[in-house]
């Protein structure tokens, strides 16, 4: 029994050893399982963490990048401020053509200043009857009378050789640009196609004016043109502008394009384009309008009966379209209009008819020239010194052909040195006159053509020209004269 007791107690001493053991058992397992879980835990957590993070991180350079990519949609859609403009310094408009005229001016002396205004017949200047040469004589002649500009008449005129060498010579001789004038107006008056020189002739005006088309004035203008070029002119006095109702009761006749005052108009700014874009400065003439006047002031005083008024609906209406056509010379006539200008004084002299309409009223800025001043309108009642001063104080830029090129030359100088006309009077002239000589000098564009000092420096074939008039080789043999021959006064 006792057995039996003791081995009950073992075997619940055993079951008590093997379940304490199965306990630790079950307690490490279950430390061990919690452990386990606290890694996996930890694990899963850092892994859970670090996924937060990243999207954390993501969702941040997300928005970073949305953010930027509004900020540039915002900034390509904003309206961009242009910057605000450099102030640089206004370029000023120079105009190069008076800069060139006011810097060839500036050096003259007064003499040639004055001489410069003058266009005189070659031989008031040589003394001799008739020139048909430029010799020593016209070289001493030019030297002294530095004149603006030289015309010349049928007696000047023999072939064309001895016109292209004269003139040639002459305008190398000269210490200035020259006009080298002449009237060679078509019809009538002809002084070369009057010649021995065969040109063509294009006839009467009045039949061109009649034809009514524009396009034969301009064909005729470019075809007299053409001709005086090649001989060396560079001035004629044509066109006619005067109104003729009345070819039979008109001192002008035919010379003009007719009497309706808008068709005439038309043919003359026709002719001055052909005339002008052949190379040949015009001339129109005779302003105010001696169409109707029957009196010739060749052979004293010329009345024209009209009023102002009339004037503007007739008269005035071809030089309108002259001046339009950028005529280079508009030319007075001799004409008295005493119901308009109060007294008997030509238009040629008088202030009202050149200051106040032909400057003022029709905006003329070019050069104003008088008729011949040798004619019996001025010679009759003035000196030749009086009628000269008269003319620039009335507001004309040059003399033509004065009775007596000495005494109206001293006259103006006198009045000049004692202060009757100013020097700045004669310079504004001279601007005028030299404007018109020196416009080949800058383009369309208004820049400068370098050309002066070659025309200067080098003649005909090349050969070398001094500039200076004094250091030219003489135009004859050493002791020989220029011709003289005598042929009479020519003819206006």
């Amino acid at each position: 029994m006792k057995e039996n007791r003791e081995r009950a107690f073992d075997e619940r001493r055993l079951y008590r050893r093997r379940r304490r053991i199965r306990n630790q058992i079950i307690a490490y397992i279950t430390v061990a399982i919690f452990f386990v879980a606290i890694v996996v835990g930890a694990v899963f957590g850092i892994r859970k963490l670090m996924g937060i993070i990243a999207e954390r991180r993501q969702a941040e350079e997300v928005e970073r990048q949305l953010e930027e990519a509004a900020a540039q949609a915002e900034q390509e859609n904003a309206v961009v401020e242009p910057p605000a403009p450099i102030e640089e310094a206004p370029v000023e408009d120079v105009d190069w053509l008076e800069e060139i005229v006011e810097t060839a001016i500036a050096p003259m002396p007064l003499e040639d200043r004055v001489a410069g205004l003058f266009i005189v017949r070659p031989e008031d200047i040589t003394g001799v009857g008739t020139v048909i040469t430029a010799g020593e004589g016209t070289q001493e002649a030019l030297n002294k009378y530095a004149v603006g500009g030289l015309v010349y008449f049928d007696q000047n005129i023999k072939d064309k050789e001895q016109v292209k060498e004269m003139l040639s010579k002459t305008t190398m001789m000269s210490k200035y640009p020259i006009f080298l004038a002449v009237d060679e107006e078509g019809g009538s008056v002809r002084r070369v196609g009057s010649s021995g020189i065969e040109v063509t002739e294009v006839g009467d005006m009045a039949d061109i004016g009649a034809a009514g088309d524009t396009m034969t004035a301009y064909n005729a203008g470019a075809e007299i043109a053409s001709y005086l070029y090649e001989l060396g002119f560079n001035l004629d006095f044509a066109p006619v502008a005067d109104v003729v109702a009345d070819v039979s009761a008109s001192a002008i006749g035919k010379r003009s394009f007719g009497g309706d005052p808008a068709a005439v108009g038309d043919m003359v700014a026709a002719a001055v384009g052909g005339f002008q874009d052949t190379g040949i400065s015009s001339c129109l003439k005779h302003f105010p309008g001696i169409g109707a006047a029957s009196a010739d002031t060749h052979e004293g005083m010329a009345v024209l009966e009209k009023s102002l008024d009339e004037l503007r609906a007739s008269e005035f209406i071809p030089f309108r379209s002259g001046i339009d056509a950028g005529a280079h010379m508009i030319m007075v006539g001799h004409v008295s209009m005493p119901g308009v200008v109060g007294d008997d004084t030509p238009c040629s002299l008088s202030e009202e008819v050149v200051t106040n309409w032909l400057r003022g009223e029709l905006g003329y800025n070019g050069i104003v020239i008088t008729d011949a001043m040798n004619m019996s309108a001025i010679t009759e009642y003035y000196s030749a010194d009086q009628a000269a001063v008269m003319a620039l104080q009335a507001g004309v830029e040059m003399i033509l052909m004065p009775d007596g090129f000495e005494a109206a030359y001293e006259g103006v100088l006198a009045a000049v040195r004692d202060g009757v006309i100013s020097e700045e009077r004669i310079n504004e002239s001279l601007k005028r006159i030299y404007r018109i000589k020196y416009r080949d000098r800058v383009d369309q564009d208004g820049n400068v053509v370098d050309n002066m000092a070659a025309e200067q420096q080098t003649g005909e074939g090349g050969e070398e020209i001094s500039a200076n008039p004094e250091e030219m080789p003489d135009s004859q043999p050493e002791g020989e004269a220029a011709p003289a021959i005598q042929e009479g006064e020519p003819a206006e």
